[in-house]
């Protein structure tokens, strides 16, 4: 495999000019057309990647109003029905659909003909028990081939799929699943992480317990090896069906079964974005507006290519990535193109006995991985650990890294490009391309990445998308250019949710992203205000800052979200975990995520009269937050305090805080007058001159 002799994107603007006679000088104004010619940008798309329908759409964009823009009125969809097109090209060609590992050394492969095959029973098996368009389907899957499975026979037949990863403790996964009222569960036995098997029996029959519209239950004997412990975890898990036995169907039947044509906007997953207070948002998006921005992303920026095509031939995608993050979404959509998926089940840094950040690089080396993505995290954690490439095998097939999750550094990036420098054995290799990408599981895209024709500087990413309308706004709510702001997208994208499960007359929904600014101020294609009718720019959560050049640099989030390793957590889940001791009365926590600073989250606790905080109870702290929500979300450090700083009207002073402990002055972050108990502050102004001196 050699790198894609034409970049991706070149190629789309080779037909621009071809099919619709647009030529562009530059980057920044292909950009600028596509956030002012809406209709003409996204049917481009929808032209360009010959989507498929069997009614025509009316319009492209019917009303510009967001939130909830109408996209490809009359149109339909389904995103298996895309998958499946490429079932007998790609498999003719000699490539696998999914290529799997875990930590055991279990090796995985389904050509493109298994996978439709599994499929279809699978969707059978579900239509069987009575599985209707519109009902949804939860499951407790790791990063295996059997996910992808069930995620494609759910939404074929147009059911609604939503999945929580297998190392998420009960509570947090009910505090999901209990919103989306699922009539099935699909599960796994257990899963082995960090060198040890985890069993999840227990958690399987407390979900089922605690969720009375789950009439039908496959389990998938992940764990257990040989028939007789299988059908011991089936007998344990009963009453439910094999996953084996329900993809095990070959027939005529399953042979004929053909995808659901559904309304482009049809529900096609449920994914979660914590924010500060409450439960977690079950975010819908919809069939049509996920793939046709799946593609454009993929392919065009993350320069991603069909397999089985010359000018991409063999390419292997990998990112890594668990079930809990929307990345696993982002590497399934690998299949909607024809790509061949790499996916690895475990902790990319070994066992804790044994550390060893080289186990991608090895699996990546083994199995010819030609774009290999992480978490910026995983980066970080190869340089701490003096990760030499030269010694990880053969990796003369990667062409391009991936990063996402949080922002990643200029040292990191430095890291990777001189390692590939060293053992390049291709022209793509001297100076290796990051593909660094800032988006959301909030619209399962993103805003900000890469172009294989720009110039790279480390610690950048190197453009707005296309189709993003994506500017940087002070505190006046002005554009601004080289200036941190807030990132928000002022035209709508078709991936925007469709709503929140739940979410009464949409107030949550315009709550999380659209009521920060006055409706219509900066909605006009090209800069200027519409009226309030055209509703309210999209602000997303996160620093911005956009250099003259229109590259980017994320600075971290600008709300009190928990991100730590790329997944993200709403304060409130951390608390309900926390707060639930008996010894703890009140707690706060602030992720420091931030540009160029060593991920940092520490945990401030109220402790009842007389109980001090000791080793024993900052374990049994931990402990309660590892098994509530993951071990991912355990504090850097836990200290004691008098008061949590709060409101007036009892809100805790999460951002503040946090900006304090940042650097800023305390004068700047926060409003004494504003505050219930202003006098609590001295001790973290100390705290965080502690920090500073550290």
């Amino acid at each position: 495999m050699t790198a894609p002799h034409v970049p991706q994107i070149r190629l789309y603007q080779q037909w621009l000019a071809e099919h619709r006679g647009l030529r562009f000088d530059d980057y920044g104004a292909l950009w600028r057309w596509s956030i002012t010619d809406l209709d003409g940008f996204w049917q481009s798309i929808w032209d360009y990647f010959e989507l498929q329908s069997p009614t025509p759409h009316t319009a492209v964009l019917a009303k510009n109003v967001m939130p909830g823009a109408p996209w490809f009125p009359g149109a339909r969809m389904n995103y298996a029905q895309q998958v499946f097109r490429h079932v007998r090209p790609a498999h003719e060609a000699g490539f696998s659909a999914v290529v799997s590992r875990n930590e055991k050394g279990r090796h995985v492969e389904l050509s493109w003909p298994e996978l439709r095959r599994q499929v279809a029973s699978l969707a059978q098996h579900l239509q069987a028990q009575g599985v209707q368009p519109g009902d949804r389907v939860a499951a407790y899957l790791p990063n295996i081939p059997e996910a992808m499975v069930a995620f494609l026979a759910t939404v074929s037949i147009g059911g609604v799929w939503s999945i929580c990863a297998p190392d998420m403790g009960t509570n947090a996964v009910l505090d999901r699943f209990r919103q989306i009222e699922p009539v099935v569960l699909i599960a796994c036995d257990g899963v082995s992480y960090a060198g040890r098997d985890h069993d999840r029996l227990a958690v399987v029959a407390e979900l089922r317990a605690a969720l009375p519209t789950v009439r039908h239950v496959v389990l998938h004997t992940n764990l257990a090896e040989g028939e007789a412990a299988q059908a011991e975890a089936l007998q344990a898990a009963s009453p439910c069906a094999s996953f084996a036995a329900a993809t095990a169907r070959d027939d005529a039947a399953t042979a004929a079964f053909e995808p659901l044509w559904l309304p482009f906007d049809h529900p096609l997953w449920i994914v979660y974005s914590s924010g500060t207070t409450g439960l977690p948002k079950p975010i819908v998006h919809g069939h049509g507006g996920t793939v046709i921005v799946g593609m454009a992303l993929k392919i065009l920026h993350n320069d991603v290519g069909c397999s089985y095509h010359p000018n991409s031939w063999g390419e292997r995608f990998h990112w890594y990535s668990s079930t809990g993050w929307v990345m696993w979404n982002a590497q399934t959509s690998g299949l909607l193109n024809g790509t061949t998926c790499v996916i690895y089940d475990g902790n990319p840094g070994g066992s804790k006995d044994k550390p060893d950040w080289t186990t991608l690089w090895r699996f990546a080396a083994e199995l010819g991985v030609t774009f290999f993505g992480a978490g910026a995290a995983f980066f970080a954690n190869c340089i701490k650990a003096g990760v030499d490439l030269a010694a990880c095998g053969d990796l003369s097939a990667v062409r391009a890294l991936g990063t996402t999750g949080s922002p990643l550094s200029e040292d990191a990036q430095r890291w990777g490009t001189d390692q590939f420098r060293r053992i390049a054995k291709s022209e793509a290799q001297q100076d290796i391309w990051w593909c660094n990408i800032s988006g959301g599981t909030d619209f399962a895209g993103a805003f900000i990445g890469g172009n294989r024709e720009l110039p790279q500087t480390p610690g950048r990413m190197q453009c707005r998308l296309l189709g993003c309308a994506v500017e940087a706004w002070n505190e006046q709510g002005q554009p601004v250019i080289d200036e941190v702001g807030e990132l928000v997208c002022a035209q709508p994208i078709p991936s925007m949710p469709l709503y929140f499960v739940g979410d009464v007359d949409h107030q949550r929904l315009i709550g999380s992203y659209f009521d920060t600014y006055p409706p219509g101020q900066g909605r006009k294609p090209g800069g200027g205000d519409l009226g309030p009718e055209a509703g309210a720019v999209w602000r997303h959560g996160d620093w911005l800052r956009i250099g003259a050049d229109g590259s980017c640099v994320i600075y971290g989030r600008s709300d009190a979200t928990i991100n730590r390793h790329g997944l993200r957590m709403g304060t409130s889940e951390l608390y309900s975990a926390v707060e639930a001791l008996p010894e703890v009365m009140d707690s706060m926590v602030v992720d420091l995520e931030y540009l160029g600073r060593e991920s940092y989250m520490p945990l401030f606790v109220v402790l009842r009269e007389g109980t001090v905080l000791d080793d024993a109870l900052k374990a049994r702290i931990n402990d309660s937050i590892k098994t509530a929500l993951s071990p991912r979300f355990v504090p850097n450090g836990v200290f004691q305090v008098a008061e949590i700083p709060r409101t007036l009207s009892g809100k805790k002073q999460e951002l503040p805080i946090k900006k304090l402990l940042l650097g800023q002055p305390l004068e700047k972050v926060i409003n004494r007058e504003a505050m219930a108990n202003p006098g609590c502050l001295d001790w973290y102004v100390k705290f965080a001159a502690s920090r500073a001196r550290a």
